[in-house]
């Protein structure tokens, strides 16, 4: 029998960590000789009937050879791969390669037969369909394509593990059993499947973790002020629904209780089931409390000590052993260095952070990497009077410190179709899988809105994040295109999510503004402008504006059909006519109510008791008897105030905004936003072009490719390779004396340009390497003596002929593969619109038409395309199809790594390539598109 050794070495890259239906965790490896025991202790925990199922006949027991045949495996013909928790066996699977006739086979042979078996207890958690999953991605890489299977009619089980699994396939029945045969090659439904399967058991994750049914402190000390006393006394005072443990080894041993806590020495005392365990204490503890936690059947951890990758290489290496101790227990992380979690909701009542308040229920999802940051998104929400009022509250909080293993996409799996919450707010310091964040994201912001500031600083100790070449103004352009709502700070933040809490998008960029100063209305009409909004000029109703007043002023503009929006403007007024803050919050309110479906947005200034007062009972501070009353009141500032008017039940509410600026640019985001949600409904297609040679581009790039490992293609290779996709270039023909510049003039026919194609001088026209319009030799030998004269020798120049092309506006297009976002498609004019400015778009591939057509549109510079001040539109369809043909090119080829045009001359009828560049190199890995696993270091 061949050893491993003899065929391939162990492969290791087939280890992964993998999330399950239920929210647990199981680690995928290749099983080895050294598992002979764990597979036999295995096969007696699983029930006759399952051994039936899997032999087709009574097998009480493997002999040795079985243990021998299932534990020694070549890793390319004969694999087998075990699902394991807590360093046991929990489910099995392998494959046999075999030829047509059905026996035993080697290469070039691409079918192998699959058969599974999992443990009864395990059964129903999907650990059979991230198996198929896995061995799948195996049997690809080891050239197998296709998968056969014997399955007994009554094992319904796992006939429907094969038919969910969205693969092409065909089933016959035969003898009293079932065969399914299928493919191996991803289809769009099998990658439709994988990806609901892994939105399912990733929230599930988060669920366990925000919705414990008994949660336990380790390291709540007997002294006030540490930190697990502190969270131990936060969880009891948010009024926590479920069972409280305080843990901590050095309680005396007759301590029972803890601030009217069960007190236990070890996790493993506690009688009952722990959902979640809370972790503070120093890290060199943190191993023990994860084994007792682990072995008592713990769910998860939030885990707020620090001492890790924060701490240098010492504490990263720290950070890594506690990310696969935990997941070895089927355990998942928030954490190390967390700050903590918060659920709000009625049920639950979880405050296991940091935070000495419960923020008050509402819509609003935050997460934040820092836990600084998500301090002061707190702060910021539980603000009330002279800041931006929080008209909403909070559903769900979670600050992930290091982010060793939660991280913000299992947080947005979660808040995806998590009803409790409308809008989530995200402060990423860094973004660890770009591709699938955007895939995410996309899917999020067509439900409910995302609004995400991004760090552009590098990724926080610890955080296994892929290296982007992308500028951080690219990545934020593609955000956008996912349709996330992209703000700077955190103030802009969560400007943008109290707005979008609890008011209607709008539908058009219009804007009404009335109120009772005109300078406040005339700065909100200028910062409309600024925004890109379209505002109808102010109506100034007067300082002497009563809320009845203002109530019918608001009235009309939400009835205007020429408006989408209303800024209502405000401020202190003197007089007896004048309305109190909460006289004025209820006239608005009840307008608003009455007409729900524009937003509605106050500006104010220094009207801490209308800010209040509009917010009502939504502020997300806890309403205590101190709080601040409205403007007039007259108690003196030491006297206890009754809280602000509770809004009724069901009212409209309305944010207010201390500045016209902040007010504005939240209203031109949500109006940005609204546009993405109903272009989205219709993303538009990929076109198909018949001239595409698709076939006959793989096998040049093959054979070019066959030279060495990347390389830049030549004049040549590029227009052939271009050609193949219809994009046609420009010819450039070498000039490298005068006489041979005339005779490539003579070649193409004059008019001609003369270009140095340095590289110091290349698409440099302001530095006069380029001649143009040149009608015949003499004006073109004229030419290229002026050229060598100033810049240089021809072997310096390296001047090319080239037929000049019809007069238009140039462009540049671009597309790389980047490591970690994928395929990115970029658009700009030429020169220093692009290169001083930064004026450039940008589309992950694939595009489709519709994309193509807002990415020309996206440039600031775009208007110099569409007849700017009276010149000539441009014939932009040209330009469109152009943009999907490389897209196409680059989509269809992972190859092709970069492609530059530059320059693209648009002219009013058509356009030219003038010139071109190409690097292909192998593709970089696609984990995007294998099975389901949880990041690794």
């Amino acid at each position: 029998m061949q050893s491993a050794s003899d065929r391939h070495e162990y492969p290791a890259h087939w280890e992964a960590d993998v999330v399950l239906r239920d929210g647990g965790t199981a680690r995928i490896r290749p099983i080895t000789v050294d598992d002979a025991e764990r597979l036999v202790s295995f096969y007696e925990q699983v029930s006759d009937e399952s051994k039936y199922y899997r032999f087709f006949a009574p097998y009480p027991r493997l002999s040795a050879k079985d243990v021998h045949r299932f534990t020694h495996h070549d890793f390319v013909d004969r694999v087998g791969l075990a699902a394991t928790i807590g360093g046991e066996f929990i489910a099995t699977v392998r494959y046999d390669r075999i030829g047509a006739d059905g026996m035993a086979a080697s290469a070039p042979a691409d079918e192998a037969e699959v058969a599974f078996l999992v443990q009864d207890a395990h059964q129903g958690r999907g650990v059979a369909s991230a198996l198929l999953e896995h061995i799948a991605a195996v049997a690809r890489e080891r050239d197998i394509r296709r998968f056969a299977a014997e399955v007994l009619p009554a094992n319904t089980k796992m006939i429907k593990v094969f038919t969910d699994a969205g693969y092409t396939q065909q089933r016959h029945f035969e003898d009293g059993v079932v065969r399914l045969e299928f493919d191996l090659e991803p289809t769009e439904r099998s990658v439709a499947v994988q990806r609901a399967r892994e939105q399912r058991a990733e929230a599930h994750s988060v669920r366990r973790l925000l919705t414990p049914g008994s949660v336990a402190v380790v390291g709540a000390g007997r002294t006030p002020g540490g930190v697990g006393r502190s969270v131990l006394g936060n969880l009891r005072e948010a009024g926590f629904t479920g069972r409280l443990y305080a843990v901590n080894k050095a309680f005396p041993e007759d301590l029972k209780e803890l601030d009217s806590v069960p007190a236990h020495r070890s996790v493993r005392d506690i009688a009952e089931p722990v959902d979640l365990a809370v972790v503070a204490v120093p890290a060199e503890q943190v191993p023990e409390a994860v084994a007792e936690c682990g072995e008592h059947g713990v769910q998860g951890l939030v885990v707020l000590s620090a001492g890790y990758a924060e701490s240098g290489p010492e504490g990263r290496e720290r950070q890594r052993e506690l990310v696969r101790h935990a997941r070895a227990y089927g355990m998942r992380i928030i954490g190390p260095n967390a700050f903590g979690v918060i659920n709000t909701s009625p049920q639950v009542k979880l405050n296991a952070s940091l935070a000495p308040e419960m923020p008050r229920p509402g819509r609003i999802g935050l997460f934040a990497q820092s836990g600084a940051i998500g301090i002061a998104l707190l702060s910021r929400l539980h603000r009330r009077g002279g800041g931006v009022t929080g008209v909403t509250g909070v559903s769900t909080f979670v600050s992930s410190g290091n982010r060793a293993d939660v991280s913000g996409n299992d947080v947005l799996q979660y808040w995806y179709d998590d009803p409790d919450t409308d809008v989530a707010l995200m402060y990423l310091e860094s973004i660890g899988n770009p591709r699938k964040f955007t895939r995410l994201a996309r899917r999020t912001a067509a439900a409910k809105p995302l609004v995400v500031v991004q760090g552009a600083g590098s990724a926080p100790q610890g955080h296994t994040v892929r290296a982007t070449r992308l500028p951080h103004a690219t990545v934020s352009a593609l955000l956008r295109q996912a349709g996330v709502i992209r703000v700077d700070t955190i103030t802009e933040l969560v400007d943008a999510g109290l707005l979008l809490a609890r008011q209607p998008l709008p539908t058009g960029p219009r804007v009404a503004i009335f109120g009772n100063s005109e300078s406040l209305g005339q700065l909100t009409y200028d910062a409309c402008l600024s925004e890109g909004l379209r505002p109808l000029p102010p109506l100034d109703l007067t300082t002497e504006a009563s809320a009845e007043d203002f109530h019918a002023a608001l009235a009309r503009a939400l009835a205007d059909e020429t408006c989408d929006a209303v800024v209502v403007t405000a401020i202190p007024a003197i007089g007896e006519a004048t309305p109190g803050d909460g006289e004025l919050a209820q006239a608005l309110r009840s307008a608003a109510a009455a007409a729900p479906a524009k937003p509605v947005l106050v500006v104010h200034v220094e009207l801490g008791g209308l800010a209040a007062a509009l917010s009502a009972a939504t502020s997300t501070a806890p309403r205590t008897e101190t709080t601040p009353r409205a403007r007039g009141a007259t108690q003196d500032a030491g006297t206890p105030q009754p809280a602000a008017v509770e809004a009724p039940e069901g009212a409209h509410l309305i944010p207010a905004y201390p500045a016209a600026e902040r007010a504005v640019r939240a209203l031109a985001e949500a109006v940005k936003y609204a546009q993405w949600r109903r272009e989205a409904a219709d993303p538009g297609k990929v076109p198909e072009y018949e001239d595409i040679d698709e076939k006959g581009a793989a096998e040049l790039i093959g054979g070019l490719l066959a030279r060495g490992q990347g390389l830049t293609l030549g004049t040549e290779e590029t227009c052939e390779l271009l050609g193949r996709y219809g994009i046609r270039t420009r010819r450039a023909i070498p000039a490298p004396t005068p006489d041979g510049a005339a005779r490539a003039a003579d070649a193409l026919g004059y008019p001609v340009a003369l270009k140095a194609t340095a590289p110091h001088l290349r698409h440099r026209a302001d530095l006069g390497g380029v001649r143009l319009d040149l009608a015949d030799e003499e004006q073109l030998r004229r030419a290229y003596a002026e050229l060598t004269e100033l810049f240089g020798s021809p072997e310096e120049l390296r001047p090319v002929v080239q037929a000049m092309a019809p007069r238009g506006v140039d462009t540049v297009l671009r597309a790389v593969i980047d490591p970690a976002a994928g395929a990115v498609l970029s658009f700009g004019l030429a020169g220093a619109a692009s290169q001083l400015l930064g004026d450039m778009a940008h589309r992950l591939v694939p595009v489709t038409d519709r994309d193509a057509a807002s990415l020309i549109r996206s440039i600031r510079t775009a208007p110099l395309l569409f007849g700017w001040r009276g010149s000539t539109p441009v014939d932009t369809p040209a330009l469109e199809e152009l943009l999907l043909r490389v897209s196409r090119l680059v989509d269809d080829h992972p190859e092709v790594v970069a492609v530059t045009l530059e320059p693209v001359v648009v002219a009013p009828h058509g356009l030219s390539v003038l010139g071109a560049s190409i690097r292909l190199a192998p593709p970089p890995a696609r984990d995007d598109l294998g099975p389901r696993t949880l990041p690794t270091y």
